[in-house]
């Protein structure tokens, strides 16, 4: 069954307080780049996040979330929208999230809710330009992806500026408040980039209290660092000006805020962090021992039936790219370290968390208030030898950590194949939004009532680059679908086929495509592929008429 065929109706939606009732409150916190098992409730015994652990243990835990695009904006667009990038536009980092476009923020907010954002939004891009061997590619393939003059398809007639409100240069210069209705949030604290030295609203709050992360923070000015990779180091910023303890302290300034007010509120808590680098402050450095840290299963396996750019990865193990945002083969020192210095900053972000769900209860907020903890994408973090992300959609990316606590409702674990586009529908649906045509997601409602097991049989995830590497070249254009049973993907425009048995192999470590004992596999999930895709049709205008 497809999944629109599982979709409630929602036509008749009701707006806000018809009936009376009292509307919930809505906390989101979303760490970046944080995989699912990277957490002890997941089973994770190493690393210690024993507040995650107890929210975790009132809520209820999809085990199989999946993200719509294992890359930040995209997949934090998905988020917003209910959408699949090829749907709302954000295909791939670099492209800025459509501002009139319809999302779930903007939809409680015209409801009435009070919405408010603290951290790393990324509906914008950063400033940051491709790599010279990226933009040189780019330039060979496509001429007109980068010509100023060239225009787009898809023309968006707006004041100048309106796509740089998350530049991270002109935030290092002043301080810029965001528009009173920026994606509908009515109030962002903002936070820009990752590790120790990130700009925005963040940086002059540091300043305030005699600090200059951009001065102080770094590998360059780290009292230790791994040689063989600058994206590990410990932090010379101390714990209390890190972004994280930022972060906890305006979400836990706002509830003060909520509490005295008579509208619910929705709040964003975005944490920049585990994303690389790896930077924990003193104290929590060397809160885990690299030997401690255990290799994942397939860290040394034999790639032979593995696409051509992993096999190019592995035959250049230990050396990271010239773009530090680009997958490579990790050795051994690598992945220890980087891993250790991952759980020190999964601690600190875990203690924030902490700290607003203890304000939330202080405010007499927390039984009238859904709670959802989820990650924009996963990292390979040693599966398959590799790190980070990116031309890959090994499980350790693609499936993220995902709890929803509503009042009211059972706690529990499902392994229903959930996606992260489900979550605008699911908070639309619990808010008594009305819902906006051309959401894609399912909502999670049914699974949180305990009414039902399922709400799809087949996932897609979609992956554009305009880029490539080493025995991938780009353009890139990556679809995987993803059942029970196994994983397809097809990088289109190549002959590579990944195909994996979940029933074998759940840990990905054999590519059987094109065997024939496992035909019948792969034809199921052929069909399953082409039946998604089509269903991600963009079906948000509607007609007016016969003709």
């Amino acid at each position: 069954m497809s999944a629109a065929a599982k979709r409630p109706d929602v036509t008749g939606a009701k707006r806000p307080n018809v009936t009376g009732a009292k509307r919930p409150n809505v906390l989101v916190f979303i760490a970046d780049q944080l995989r699912a098992d990277h957490l002890g409730f997941a089973g994770n015994t190493v690393v210690r996040t024993p507040n995650l652990d107890r929210l975790a243990a009132g809520s209820m835990v999809f085990t199989e979330a999946t993200v719509t695009n294992p890359t930040c904006m995209p997949n934090r667009a998905s988020l917003l929208t209910g959408r699949w990038p090829s749907a709302h536009g954000t295909r791939c980092n670099g492209i800025t999230m459509d501002p009139d476009a319809g999302n779930m923020v903007r939809a409680l907010s015209c409801g009435g809710y009070l919405t408010t954002a603290v951290g790393k939004l990324h509906h914008q891009n950063m400033g940051w330009d491709f790599e010279p061997v990226q933009r040189a590619e780019i330039q060979a393939t496509d001429p007109l992806l980068l010509d100023p003059q060239a225009a787009d398809a898809r023309l968006r007639l707006r004041p100048a500026g309106w796509d740089k409100w998350e530049d991270s240069q002109a935030h290092n210069e002043r301080f810029i408040p965001l528009p009173a209705d920026y994606y509908g949030y009515r109030h962002v604290d903002l936070v820009i980039g990752h590790g120790d030295r990130p700009g925005g609203h963040y940086l002059h709050w540091a300043r305030e209290r005699g600090l200059d992360p951009l001065a102080v923070g770094g590998a360059a000015n780290a009292p230790r660092r791994l040689d063989s990779w600058d994206q590990v180091y410990q932090s010379a910023i101390p714990t209390e000006l890190h972004p994280s303890s930022y972060v906890g302290e305006r979400a836990v300034e706002h509830l003060a805020e909520f509490a005295g007010a008579e509208d619910p509120f929705f709040m964003f808590v975005s944490f920049p962090d585990p994303h690389h680098p790896f930077s924990p402050p003193e104290g929590y450095a060397d809160l885990y021992s690299p030997d401690e840290v255990q290799l994942p299963v397939g860290f040394w396996q034999d790639h032979a039936k593995s696409p051509p750019h992993i096999r190019h990865m592995l035959e250049h193990r230990g050396e990271p790219n010239e773009d530090p945002t680009m997958t490579f083969a990790a050795d051994e020192t690598q992945f220890r370290q980087a891993l250790a210095a991952q759980y020190g900053l999964i601690t600190l972000m875990d203690e924030q968390i902490g700290r607003v769900l203890a304000a939330l209860e202080e405010n007499g907020l927390a039984e009238d208030t859904i709670v959802i903890f989820t990650s924009d994408h996963g990292d390979l973090f040693g599966d398959h030898g590799l790190m980070l992300k990116h031309f890959s959609h090994y499980r350790a990316v693609t499936n993220v950590p995902l709890t929803v606590k509503v009042p009211g409702k059972p706690a529990g674990t499902s392994d229903a194949l959930v996606s992260t586009a489900d979550l605008a529908p699911t908070l639309l649906e619990l808010t008594g939004t009305r819902f906006y045509r051309g959401i894609q997601g399912v909502s999670l409602v049914p699974l949180l009532k305990g009414e039902a097991d399922s709400v799809r049989d087949a996932l897609i995830i979609e992956e554009d680059q305009p880029f490539g590497l080493p025995g991938l070249p780009g353009p890139v254009r990556t679809r995987s679908v993803l059942t029970k049973e196994g994983r397809l993907t097809r990088y289109f425009g190549t002959d590579i086929t990944e195909l994996y048995d979940h029933v074998l192999d759940r840990e990905e470590l054999n590519n059987v495509a094109g065997e024939p004992k496992f035909k019948e596999l792969q034809d199921s999930l052929t069909v399953a592929m082409l039946e998604g895709m089509a269903a991600l049709a963009d079906e948000g205008i509607a007609p007016t008429a016969a003709a």
